[in-house]
């Protein structure tokens, strides 16, 4: 019962927005009218073009829409945005109109109502059986028409905007061929980068480490046994490093724990102070846990080893369909993007359609922030 409600409260919370867009887009519509109207013959002044992208901005915001994401609201020519003003006069006259029907038929029901309330008639009719029935049967139609006039007016107009001010669908289709082309080369930068950071801490640390270890015990072998304590001392440090160079290649805890406890251990390993507050209800796809695990683990890296930070802060959430992580230190910022790990983050997060950004004034806080999506 309590569900029934609230869907019946989120409609009529939708139709009366859809009223309010309606009837402020007929009001807009005069006034645009009366602007192209006035201005027909400096329509080729930048001023006059300026003033119909500040009017089409008006439109955007009107139905909800991103400015941000309407090429013609940036063009500064300012073609696009008269001829847009130009094609939704008609349908912001034909919302105005619907409306008019709307309010009409209101104002009229209730006046016909009161009228019989007093034993009256209304138009010279008394209130009969079949006559109410007919009219109320009537009367539902015609709202039922009219309610579906004012959804096709407001859909109308979201439509004309995305098609009139959105980007060309050719433009549209290049500048995403563009973005796979660069984000494939970044996979591949980021990949070629990580196996070389691999083989590097490979090389120079667990291999000198394991030949010093073999130099050990050949030494105990030749009568000093008092070596062994520490060419075992030295295994279990090799034993450590091999586990991090693992968990940094692919963290294999992250498939059978989950994120939260994968980011658990890298705050365990971690020389500086790190807590993590991962608050997700259900586990995202792995490719965005990853990637979610890779951002903080880089993030601890370099704030532990380069900000001179005394504590870490991570925060994992749901939002708006996307993971957003946080990592915030206390260090002496400085970090930029262009760095190496940083950037092979940026890429990583590229390639699944996600924001990177790194904020890290001098002095600090550090902040980095990744939105990855889940669709």
């Amino acid at each position: 019962m309590r569900t029934a409600l609230d869907g019946l409260r989120r409609a009529g919370a939708a139709g009366g927005i859809t009223v309010g867009v309606v009837a402020l887009g007929a009001l807009t519509a005069l006034v645009e009218l009366a602007f192209l109207v006035l201005t027909l013959p400096f329509l080729g002044n930048p001023n006059m073009r300026a003033s119909a992208r500040r009017l089409a901005r008006l439109e955007a915001w009107r139905l909800r829409l991103d400015p941000s994401a309407l090429d013609a609201l940036h063009d500064r020519e300012g073609g696009r945005a008269t001829g847009y003003l130009a094609a939704r006069v008609p349908a912001g006259v034909l919302g105005g109109l619907v409306l008019f029907v709307l309010v009409f038929g209101a104002v009229t029901a209730v006046r016909m109502a009161a009228a019989w309330g007093r034993g009256e008639p209304f138009d010279r009719m008394l209130p009969t059986a079949p006559l109410v029935a007919y009219l109320s049967l009537a009367g539902f139609v015609a709202l039922f028409l009219v309610l579906s006039g004012l959804a096709g007016v407001h859909a109308l107009e979201r439509r004309l905007a995305l098609r009139l001010l959105g980007p060309d669908p050719t433009e549209a289709l290049e500048r995403r061929i563009a973005e796979l082309a660069e984000s494939r080369a970044g996979i591949v930068a980021a990949v070629d980068a990580e196996r070389r950071r691999i083989e590097r801490d490979l090389h120079d640390g667990l291999q000198q480490r394991l030949v010093g270890l073999s130099m050990l015990i050949g030494r105990s072998l030749r009568g000093r046994p008092e070596l062994l304590q520490q060419a075992h001392q030295e295994a279990q440090q090799a034993l450590a490093e091999l586990r991090e160079v693992a968990w940094r290649a692919y963290p294999s805890g992250l498939d059978s724990l989950g994120l939260g406890e994968a980011l658990a251990g890298v705050a365990e390993r971690s020389s500086v102070p790190v807590t993590v507050d991962c608050r997700l209800d259900e586990r995202p796809p792995m490719a965005v846990e990853t990637a979610a695990y890779f951002v903080v683990c880089e993030a601890v890296t370099n704030a532990a080893k380069h900000a001179g930070a005394a504590l870490i802060t991570v925060e994992v959430e749901r939002e708006d369909g996307a993971v957003a992580v946080l990592v915030r230190d206390d260090g002496a910022g400085g970090a930029r993007t262009s760095g190496g790990g940083l950037s092979g983050l940026a890429r990583r997060v590229a390639a699944l359609d996600g924001r990177f950004e790194v904020s890290s004034p001098a002095g600090g806080p550090t902040v980095v922030t990744a939105v990855l999506p889940c669709g």
